[in-house]
């Protein structure tokens, strides 16, 4: 229901303050005992007490000269007017049912010498059909999905084949650990937008590849994603880059209320933890991603004991976190596939890894800033990235 007007507000006062006493609204899921974050949009137990206090005195409307203005929605570039803005060559058809595999676009960058990107933005061209995308820098030397020509769509042919036991996305299929993940977009993420002296790089000759999750919605439709650039305007001293701890061989048992499923990442060199970001899908009940630092102490840098797959939230650090050479990062994730959860497609199935939303994953994504001159791959194991959403 929308809340833009005290008229809006007004019949729902009772609803408001059941949501904010059980902390049900605004959306955040870190337990606050481990970690602070930037980006914490929970409300002051000060705050709360104030809504409860209006609605339980009557929900009145005060002064209307007193009132904010009216909220302004954004239309526009979030990033502000783009240097460089790539497309689709050509629109995407989606089909009005049915369920559309992972679709891929490969877009030359045209880079002639190495560029710095310090904020970047997917758009979808249709939001009604979207349900998530993402850009991935891949540069000249990695042979993923060489097969494919670039600018045309396509689906690739190692995604379709269904074995038992078997990976299921074409994101296994040759993505290596020089191909970067850029910029996502879902609905309510923020694009990426660095602070001064931090950057992405794109090497020269790479390629943009564009990852689209479309959901038909029961009428044929057609899409052309955008990808927004801005160039970094002064000297980068820190390279940003994101990584992630994935385990993709799970079997989740029919009915299992609690599965466990963990993985761990040792970081080969000295680094800044940025943000985290844990990954399920419906059955996704916590996660927590813990620091083993080269002492033998160890530290929980975030738990979300009540996963929500409707709000994923990239957990940006109040204060970046020096990670030395040696630390381990592990992270342990519970599923629920039992009929006890709302949320479940089918309790009686037998989960497994894969691309859709009624298929599981199981990642702790984060990102890091490193010496702008120092190489990425020096610092994380050469492992295979994922890549998913």
């Amino acid at each position: 229901m929308p809340l833009l007007s005290y008229g809006d507000a007004r019949p729902w006062a009772k609803a408001i303050k059941e949501a904010v006493l059980s902390r049900k609204m605004p959306p955040w899921f870190a337990d606050p005992h481990a970690g602070k974050f930037r980006n914490d949009g929970s409300l002051s137990p000060a705050e709360i007490q104030t809504l409860a206090a209006w609605a339980d005195s009557g929900a009145l409307e005060g002064d209307s000269k007193d009132a904010p203005p009216p909220r302004a929605f954004f239309t526009g570039w979030r990033i502000g007017k783009p240097d460089l803005v790539t497309e689709m060559p050509e629109e995407y058809a989606v089909p009005a049912t049915g369920t559309v595999e992972y679709t891929y676009v490969i877009i030359p960058s045209g880079f002639t010498e190495d560029r710095w990107i310090e904020r970047a933005e997917l758009r979808p061209g249709n939001r009604a059909l979207m349900h998530h995308a993402s850009a991935w820098i891949r540069p000249r030397e990695s042979r993923w999905l060489r097969n494919y020509a670039a600018g045309k769509a396509f689906v690739p042919a190692e995604q379709t084949r269904r074995e038992p036991g078997r990976l299921l996305s074409a994101t296994f299929a040759g993505l290596t650990p020089m191909d970067e993940a850029l910029v996502g977009y879902a609905p309510g993420r923020p694009p990426v937008e660095l602070t001064p002296g931090q950057a992405i790089l794109v090497p020269a000759g790479a390629d943009f590849v564009f990852q689209l999750h479309y959901t038909p919605n029961g009428k044929p439709a057609r899409d052309r994603t955008k990808l927004g650039i801005v160039f970094a305007k002064r000297p980068v001293t820190e390279r940003v880059f994101k990584g992630g701890i994935s385990k993709d061989d799970f079997v989740i048992p029919p009915g299992a209320p609690n599965h466990p499923v963990s993985g761990s990442m040792t970081v080969n060199a000295d680094c800044q933890l940025l943000s985290l970001r844990p990954h399920m899908h419906l059955r996704g009940k916590s996660m927590e991603f813990r620091a083993v630092y080269p002492t033998g102490e160890k530290e929980i840098l975030l738990l979300v004991p009540r996963y929500s797959f409707n709000w994923q939230f990239d957990y940006v650090l109040e204060r970046p976190k020096l990670l030395p050479k040696g630390t381990r990062i592990e992270v342990s994730a519970t599923f629920d596939n039992s009929p006890n959860n709302p949320a479940n497609p089918d309790p009686k199935a037998e989960v497994r890894w894969g691309d859709q939303t009624w298929e599981e994953m199981m990642t702790g994504q984060f990102e890091i800033a490193i010496d702008a001159k120092a190489n990425r791959l020096d610092v994380l194991p050469v492992t295979r990235v994922r890549a998913q959403d």
